[in-house]
């Protein structure tokens, strides 16, 4: 444990070469959890990136510096409900989620089903930014079975007291922008975990959002896996995060698809 509470990861010495794409080199490095508060009282992981000092070290190729600086100009754009895109992106994950049921408005108790935390879902994307209803839309289209097992808990024996499903959406958006440190625009990841997922961008462009849906599906698992409630979420997140950190750790992973936990997906 560390002094502000949180749980350590060790992770041991790596040493890469060009054939991963991102050259980089660093001694010992641990991953210290702390909380941040989004919505009403509901909490997300913001732990520190593996070895985000100086120390670490590597180039990008041309190829990964485009990846990233999408990938960052995608987590800086803002949720706002005065743009049309916005507005048709939040009702095209409604008939996602509910096909064959009317919305009736972008502001309407019916978001509640969904779990976003009040009837306007807006209110709920300052944590998240406008790429996290990407990424839930993205995960609806793609990945239907996984994300309607989730949206209504169909898997598992479920708590009493269950996390609302698009809260929690949120948070494995910030999660994983934390994770990776895609915070800053043109700023090179500072952790080995960050450095990593650049070669799997590289190779997929949409390795985020694939990513993100590898996350919901894993945090749903722990979740099951600790017979969690609802005032354990942050736990349950910590506890994702470890387990997706070490995967990307691991040497037979050049895609994103070699992660372990992929193949708790299902179409």
């Amino acid at each position: 444990m560390g002094d502000n509470g949180g749980s350590f990861v060790t992770v041991r010495r790596i040493t890469k070469g060009p054939d991963r794409g991102v050259g980089y080199h660093s001694t010992h490095e641990v991953v210290a959890g702390s909380t941040a508060w989004i919505g009403k009282g509901f909490s997300c992981v913001c732990a520190q990136g593996i070895d985000s000092d100086a120390r670490l070290s590597f180039d990008l190729t041309p190829c990964q510096e485009e990846c990233l600086h999408k990938l960052q100009c995608r987590v800086n754009v803002a949720y706002e409900s005065s743009k049309k895109e916005h507005q048709e992106t939040l009702r095209a994950l409604w008939y996602a989620a509910y096909p064959g049921v009317k919305l009736h408005g972008l502001i309407s108790e019916q978001w509640k089903e969904m779990g976003w935390q009040g009837k306007d879902p807006s209110t709920d994307f300052r944590g998240g930014g406008f790429i996290s209803l990407e990424n839930l839309l993205f995960f609806a289209r793609r990945y239907p079975k996984s994300f309607q097992d989730l949206l209504r808990k169909q898997e598992g024996n479920r708590a009493l007291c269950e996390y609302p499903f698009a809260a929690a959406g949120i948070n494995v958006t910030f999660m994983l922008i934390q994770m990776l440190d895609l915070q800053v625009v043109a700023a090179k990841p500072r952790s080995i975990v960050g450095a990593i997922f650049l070669n799997l961008l590289s190779e997929n462009d949409r390795a985020f959002d694939i990513l993100y849906c590898i996350a919901f599906k894993l945090m749903d698992q722990q979740w099951l896996a600790m017979h969690a409630s609802y005032m354990d979420f942050n736990t349950v997140m910590k506890s994702t995060r470890r387990q997706l950190e070490q995967e990307l750790l691991l040497e037979n992973v050049s895609r994103i698809e070699d992660l372990p936990s992929f193949k708790l997906l299902n179409r």
